[in-house]
This record gives structure tokens, C-alpha cells and sequence, in this order.
């Protein structure tokens, strides 16, 4: 098994920690990574503060700027040339799946997918019953102005969610779509926070399987991301165990990301990622 972080983020990207990137590639080394995927967040497409309702702060600092990309690229480059004896560096962009924009999503891609190599595709934002966008990850106070009926029955909101990722599973982003779906039960981010449903309901599971069965026939793997487990309301990873058993029956690959925004979140809870999925080897 190749000890991969398959999902991690740079100095550039605007809500992290701003640490050196060299620093965290050197830091996969020390841990004894085999690869290290460089998956910066792509920027937001310029027309989608017309349609979002959330707070400014939230789009503003959810990717990189389109002035940054070469920037980003370059810096990709460069760490993947100097360390290439030492650990396999793969380059890619953390892609939004946004309703109505994807065809400004698949020009992005057209324009700088031939310098990627693993691009993952997320979903972060919803729309709301009037077709307006809210961030479910920013905040507990944009997720509850966005979608504060549906938090009073969680499973509509997950509903909601998991619709979200079917599509986007099911959306054409051309010859250089994202091959990896990123951290798929994000929804739970705040579930100890509004006291949240563990378990997704019959209905519920109904769209993971579609989304499993979509993901195995588009050759797409999942982020198996510890991020979660250190978030303060969150304390579980994504995409939690429920997705995951589904992810194995339907054979669709999980690859390790710790989501990476500093040098200490390198590679964080690979161990214990890792000797789940033997657990559940076992028990098969």
C-alpha cells in the first residue's frame, strides 16, 4: 500500500496557515510518504458573488485569486522537480462543483489541466430553494441562515447535500475533470454543534449508493480525509464510516488526504486512517 496524502494546500491559499510549502513537502518526507499531492483550491468562477448569499469573507477566501494561478503553478513545478528523487509530487486543484457554472469550470480546466495530474472535485457551497448559494463549512451561522429549516430535519439537508454530489459525480468537466471526490460527508463539519444525525438515513443511503455506483463507472476514487477529526465540532473523518463501507462494496478506491493547510496537518491521522480500513478487512 503506497503511503499517500493525496489532498493538501499551499502557502497561497488565502484561509490557510500560510506556512511554507517546501516546509510541507519536506515534512511528508520526514513521515515517509511515498507521494504528496499538491491540490491548491481553484479560484471561483467571477460571476458567482451574483448568486451567493453568504457572507463576502467566505468566497473571498475560498480560492486562490486568477492572478495567482501561474504563481501557484510555478511554485507546484518547481517543489516537484527539486524533491522528485526524494518523493513523487503530483500537482492538481481542489475544483468547486457550482450548478450552472460548469462550463467556466471546465475552461479553467481546459486552460490548465495539462499541467495537472490529480485534480479533486468538491462540494462546499448549496443552493438554497430560490437558487441562491450558501458555504457549509465557512461557518455555523452561514449554514444556519442558509438552511435553517432543514437543520430542524437533518436528513433534508443531507438530501440536499448528497443530490449536490451526485451531480457533481455525474458532471462532464472535459479531458481534465477531477478524478477524486473530496471529503463527501463535509454536510457533518458541525454535526456536534447542531446536533446532527450520525447515521444517514434509507433514503439517504439510496443517493450514496447512486453516487458510489456513478463513482466506480467513472473510474473516480474517494478522499478518505482525516481533516474532520480535528475539527471542534466535527471529531469524525470524512467521509465517515457509513460512505466508506459503501466506497469498498461498489469498489471504488479511497486515498488518504489530510487536507493539509500547514506543515503540523501534514499527513495527520495516518495511522489511524490506514488501520481502519485493515480493521475492516478483517470483518468482511
Amino acid at each position: 500500500m503506497l503511503k499517500i496524502d493525496g489532498h493538501t494546500h499551499t502557502e497561497l491559499c488565502p484561509h490557510g496557515s500560510r506556512e511554507s510549502t517546501r516546509a510541507m513537502v519536506e515534512r511528508a518526507i520526514e513521515l515517509g510518504f511515498d507521494e504528496y499531492w499538491i491540490t491548491e483550491h481553484a479560484p471561483m468562477p467571477k460571476d458567482f458573488v451574483q448568486r451567493f448569499a453568504g457572507p463576502a469573507d467566505d468566497w473571498q477566501t475560498e480560492g486562490l485569486s486568477r492572478e495567482q494561478v501561474d504563481d501557484y503553478l510555478n511554485l507546484a513545478e518547481q517543489l516537484q522537480s527539486e524533491y522528485a528523487d526524494q518523493i513523487k509530487i503530483s500537482i492538481g486543484f481542489e475544483i468547486e462543483y457550482l450548478a450552472g457554472f460548469e462550463e467556466t469550470t471546465r475552461a479553467f480546466l481546459d486552460q490548465y489541466g495539462k499541467k495537472t495530474q490529480h485534480n479533486i472535485l468538491s462540494v462546499h457551497y448549496l443552493q438554497d430553494d430560490q437558487g441562491k448559494f450558501w458555504g457549509i463549512d465557512y461557518s455555523t451561522d452561514e449554514l444556519k441562515a442558509g438552511f435553517a429549516n432543514e437543520l430542524k430535519t437533518p436528513q433534508l439537508l443531507y438530501a440536499r447535500y448528497l443530490k449536490t454530489v451526485l451531480a457533481s459525480a455525474r458532471c462532464d468537466l472535459g479531458s481534465f475533470g477531477p478524478d477524486k471526490l473530496g471529503h463527501l460527508s463535509l454536510i457533518k463539519k458541525y454535526q456536534d454543534y447542531f446536533g446532527l444525525p450520525e447515521v444517514f438515513d434509507r433514503s439517504c443511503q439510496q443517493l450514496i449508493d447512486e453516487i458510489m455506483t456513478t463513482a466506480s463507472q467513472r473510474q473516480l476514487s474517494l478522499d478518505f480525509n482525516s481533516a474532520g477529526l480535528y475539527k471542534k465540532y466535527c471529531n469524525d473523518f470524512y467521509p465517515g464510516s457509513q460512505i466508506v463501507l459503501a466506497a469498498l462494496k461498489a469498489g471504488v478506491p479511497l486515498i488518504f488526504g489530510s487536507d493539509a493547510h500547514g506543515i503540523d496537518q501534514v499527513g495527520r491521522g495516518w495511522h489511524a486512517m490506514k488501520n481502519f480500513l485493515k480493521v475492516l478487512d478483517t470483518i468482511k
